[in-house]
């Protein structure tokens, strides 16, 4: 059996085959449509709802460090949510950000720091993707040309996709044990009534933040349909993306756009489109990440105490 780092390859190469296959399917026009797409308001949108959805997820962190007595200070959380974000944009399995700020976080404090990065991230994910669930179930199907027809088994695939999402959020065996060596820090950091709540608020806040930039991608892109049209499919391939077979991000997110999009009559080139440019965008809401990184690095610079 591959081990930890054979399995990483094996998720970046299959997300990668999934983009081949999609190039080969729908053709690299719709690729390419999707960077021409991006203009200077998309970005300015993309900068500015980039900073909420970081602040919320630093916040989040921000909360459950503290409910684990982790000494996290609301700037510092997010510099380095900022940078782990640049970090899973750029490099190829999409989460080696977020083991930086892990690993970064849990050498001052006996991994403390560590458990409150999984923390926050699992439970960030949960939230989401149970959500994402709910707007799923709750249409007649992922637009109403889904409703009839052989596309209205759409509908129940993309359940299905869900699901997996679901399952994907916990699917690593490190996270499990991670969890299950920290019962303590999980129901201080998460479920603890004085967390709980604002862990909830805080993701379902980014989870409209990030719809928002889908739907901002969208509109870019050429796609005029109503949002009630729209939402469940933006959904879908948004909750695509916890999928851990991808190469920074791109791939199933790309995939299920297209099935979507082409199951509600939208056509499936629009959907990678769609998919291109809220990647593209989300790549520069996360940029300032790039900055902390460089300052950081910069010459000169004593290495800041974490957690701080």
């Amino acid at each position: 059996m591959p081990d930890e780092r054979g399995w990483a390859v094996i998720r970046v190469l299959a997300g990668a085959a999934v983009l081949a296959g999609l190039v080969a399917t729908v053709g690299a026009e719709a690729f390419v449509a999707g960077l021409r797409a991006v203009d200077g308001w998309s970005v300015l949108a993309a900068l500015l709802i980039g900073l909420v959805t970081t602040v919320l997820s630093a916040a989040r962190w921000w909360l459950v460090a503290r409910g684990i007595g982790v000494p996290l200070r609301m700037g510092t959380a997010v510099a380095d949510t900022y940078r782990a974000l640049f970090l899973n944009s750029v490099l190829p399995a999409g989460v080696l950000g977020d083991v930086h700020r892990a690993v970064r976080h849990g050498r001052h404090d006996g991994g403390a720091g560590a458990r409150a990065v999984v923390l926050e991230r699992v439970s960030g994910q949960v939230v989401v993707v149970a959500a994402g669930i709910v707007v799923l179930l709750a249409q007649p199907g992922p637009g109403p040309a889904l409703t009839t027809g052989p596309a209205g088994g759409a509908s129940a695939a993309l359940a299905a996709l869900a699901a997996l999402a679901a399952l994907a959020a916990l699917r690593s065996a490190r996270v499990r044990a991670v969890l299950r060596a920290t019962g303590a820090d999980l129901r201080s950091g998460v479920l603890a009534r004085r967390t709980w709540p604002g862990v909830v608020a805080l993701s379902l806040a980014g989870l409209a933040g990030h719809l928002v930039l889908f739907v901002v991608a969208a509109r870019a892109a050429g796609a005029q349909a109503p949002l009630p049209e729209l939402l469940p499919l933006l959904v879908a391939a948004l909750l695509a993306m916890v999928l851990p077979i991808n190469v920074g991000g791109w791939g199933p997110r790309e995939a299920v756009a297209a099935l979507a999009f082409g199951a509600a009559g939208f056509g499936a080139a629009l959907g990678v489109t769609v998919a291109v440019v809220f990647g593209v965008l989300g790549l520069v809401a996360c940029l300032p990440g790039a900055a902390v990184l460089l300052w950081l690095r910069a010459p000169g610079r004593a290495p800041v105490p974490v957690p701080c």
